[in-house]
């Protein structure tokens, strides 16, 4: 069974999704790839507690790792990037063709670009940090300007705390 919620975020209203009571999503206004709304069950906010008490913390620079449990559903591949995803530091960033090669596909830069993209938990599940080979902002189911922010949040750079 699944339950929603909408909470307010420096970045926007979030939404965020529970399948049995397991956070499975994490959507921006106007996303990418942002489901229909009907997909995300009934308007509930039991679930959701301790993602909103991570998320402001996150929010606030206190949290550097999420420790919530997560149903990420999606291909074997895209659940392959997305735990690897996981894996990048708080404040650090790395490419497409670095994530294919961790992944051990070199080649698979635009695949890894491709789930990337389709992340299902934006924000917790790291995909803002993934840049171009030179280093430059590409894709972000959330925007490029919500992407730059993020990084700023997180290497200390944001104009201002939350």
């Amino acid at each position: 069974m699944k339950q929603h919620t909408v909470i307010d975020s420096p970045y926007g209203p979030l939404t965020l999704v529970a399948e049995d009571g397991v956070l499975c999503g994490l959507y921006m206004t106007d996303q990418r790839h942002r489901p229909p709304e009907e997909s995300f069950g009934t308007p509930d906010e039991t679930p959701f507690a301790e993602a909103e008490e991570q998320l402001e913390a996150y929010f606030a620079g206190e949290l550097k790792e999420f420790t919530l449990e997560l149903r990420l559903n999606g291909t074997p591949f895209q659940r392959r990037v997305w735990d690897r995803l996981r894996t990048i530091p708080y404040g650090e960033r790395c490419t497409y063709g670095e994530l294919a090669a961790a992944l051990g596909n070199p080649a698979a830069s635009r695949a890894v670009g491709l789930a990337n993209g389709k992340n299902p938990i934006g924000i917790i599940v790291p995909c803002h940090r993934v840049v171009g080979a030179d280093g430059s902002l590409t894709g972000y189911g959330g925007g490029l300007e919500r992407k730059q922010r993020l990084l700023d949040l997180e290497t200390g750079t944001a104009l201002f705390a939350v």
